[in-house]
């Protein structure tokens, strides 16, 4: 027992550090792109998405606020199945699940569901939970102290970590065939259509490519399901 304790503090650490380095890294590209300091600390608590706080802050960057809003909703859809695989896990009090469903993230709930110990899930769900919170916030905050103090944050390429951070968020998704179709169709739309349309917008048409998905007369099989993405 003590073995497994040990383990998952040293996973609840690695993740925790690594949420820092990314955290960072989004503190300092929201000041970057000229946001005002609260912004991110605000997207950081309230929000708490990771991807999607990326994906916003590049489209309200770019001029368009209710893309961002459109495409953030769509990019953390997947948390409905998420929320009926571990809600009974979280607790049955309402403020219980309010607050649990705002810790909700990829890798939480990752890190649930492989505890074969139902007992145990809970204590697991909410160490990642907490654990994840905080260090994503404590890095949002050291990156915007970062970008305030560097000042021309464009001189440390900044601008390069926000498509590299969505890139690492969806690399463990590509390694299913049906998913890699649908995700380089829809980034072969979006480059076809970001020279003849508004910023913003070429991102959203890039969903076009779930329609290779969709072949009709051939059901699908749980195991071709393209698989979740692991992201903050």
């Amino acid at each position: 027992m003590r073995t497994i304790e040990r383990t998952l503090l040293r996973d609840a650490a690695a993740i925790a550090a690594a949420m820092i380095a990314v955290g960072a890294s989004f503190g300092a590209i929201a000041i970057s792109y000229g946001l005002p300091t609260w912004a991110p600390f605000l997207l950081s608590t309230v929000v708490f998405a990771g991807g999607a706080q990326f994906l916003a802050v590049g489209l309200i960057a770019a001029g368009n606020p209710l893309a961002a809003v459109f495409a953030g909703l769509l990019l953390n859809a997947r948390h409905l199945p998420f929320g009926l695989a571990v809600g009974g896990t979280v607790g049955s009090r309402l403020s219980t699940r309010m607050v649990g469903s705002h810790l909700m993230t990829d890798e939480v709930v990752a890190f649930t569901l492989a505890e074969p110990d139902p007992a145990r899930r809970r204590k697991v769900y909410w160490l990642m939970g907490v654990t994840l919170f905080a260090s994503w916030n404590l890095g949002s905050a050291l990156g915007v102290l970062l970008g305030g103090a560097v000042g021309n944050t464009d001189a440390l390429g900044l601008d390069a970590a926000f498509p590299a951070g969505l890139i690492a968020l969806i690399m463990p998704s590509l390694r299913d065939r049906r998913t890699r179709l649908a995700a380089l169709s829809g980034a072969a739309i979006a480059v076809l259509l970001t020279p003849v349309l508004p910023a913003g917008l070429p991102v959203l048409c890039a969903l076009a490519g779930l329609l290779t998905l969709v072949r009709p007369g051939s059901p699908r099989t749980a195991g071709d399901a393209p698989k979740a993405a692991e992201s903050c």
